[in-house]
């Protein structure tokens, strides 16, 4: 077995604590060794369910840690940016929560800090390095369902807590940056293109200002489109179709993909409408959270290229970035 990368983490974080460190913890290149939180107890409890070495009463004394060679920065929306620039600073690599940023202009100072320290930074779109987003590129580049020329996703839970950060309009919160960003991320990867102009239809919370229910359109080059609707106040619900001249492509559980489950991706024909031409694949049960640790890690290790850099990202949040602008104007906005 090779040389494994050190990894710590800024906060105890419950995406980190619940589902990335535990499934990091699995990989073959990847170890967490310490995890730090502003508050020493809070880390040190972290760090005994979870069986990382050390634990830092504030991100300051992670970053100093030699030993560390990586970051993963799961913090609220509006901590991205600043501690992402904090840990390329320190010489350490950055594999940062979605989204990268509030807006595409702040996530864009991270093109200077990242050549800056020579280390490698990136958007933590755990869904593209699942092998069911693998094999749904793949079939779309083969011709099987024809041309691709339409994307739909919805994408929904229900959160009425006003303490939640996805809850708090100050920081970031709001189904758009939380969610709709997987629509965005998705259709790009799909597409391999990016959107010109985008619109979106916004209903917004009264009481937390959030957005909580979002219906997006963003036009590609070609006449391609891709609607979505996303929600922080729907029944939990997610789904993607992509449509082709000749078929459709269903991915089934596209972005919470169960670790273990050998998630399913159906391929229409469309024979009929009772889906008698329906060829369903299963793809191999696997953690997207291991997976996506470890190609960051091999990254590191010099064992491969990066394939998502911090300008996939940062075009990601340029289209967000319209949708919102549409969102208040009611028109089209440029990308």
């Amino acid at each position: 077995m090779g040389r494994k990368v050190a990894w710590g983490v800024l906060s105890t974080a419950k995406i980190g604590t619940a589902k990335v460190i535990p499934a990091m913890q699995q990989g073959v290149a990847t170890v967490i060794a310490a995890i730090a939180s502003r508050d020493l107890a809070s880390a040190q409890a972290a760090a005994t369910q979870l069986g990382i070495p050390k634990a830092y009463g504030s991100y300051e004394e992670l970053l100093a840690d030699p030993a560390i060679e990586a970051i993963y920065n799961p913090l609220p929306n509006h901590l991205h940016v600043p501690w992402t620039l904090k840990a390329l600073a320190a010489g350490k690599h950055v594999l940062c929560e979605k989204p990268i940023g509030l807006t595409a202009e702040e996530a864009g100072a991270l093109i200077a800090a990242r050549d800056a320290s020579g280390k490698h930074v990136a958007e933590a779109f755990m869904v593209r390095f699942h092998p069911q987003w693998r094999r749904a590129r793949e079939i779309v580049r083969s011709g099987e369902i024809g041309e691709v020329r339409a994307i739909q996703t919805a994408f929904s839970y229900f959160n009425a807590d006003p303490n939640n950060v996805r809850n708090k309009a100050d920081i970031g919160g709001g189904g758009l940056l939380d969610i709709g960003c997987y629509a965005v991320a998705t259709a790009r990867y799909i597409f391999g293109a990016e959107p010109e102009r985008a619109a979106a239809l916004v209903d917004f919370d009264p009481a937390f200002g959030t957005d909580r229910l979002t219906s997006g359109l963003l036009a590609f080059p070609g006449g391609r489109q891709v609607t979505f609707t996303c929600s922080t106040q729907l029944v939990s619900y997610q789904r993607v179709q992509i449509f082709g001249t000749k078929g459709r492509l269903e991915v089934e559980i596209p972005f919470n993909a169960p670790p273990g489950y050998g998630c399913s991706i159906g391929i229409d024909s469309g024979k009929d409408h009772f889906g008698s031409g329906i060829r369903r694949e299963t793809v191999e049960a696997c953690d997207q959270y291991t997976l996506q640790g470890d190609a960051f890690s091999r990254i590191i290790l010099g064992d491969e290229a990066q394939e998502f850099g911090i300008e996939d990202a940062i075009a990601n949040m340029r289209a967000l970035d319209a949708l919102a602008r549409s969102g208040k104007s009611g028109g089209f906005e440029r990308v």
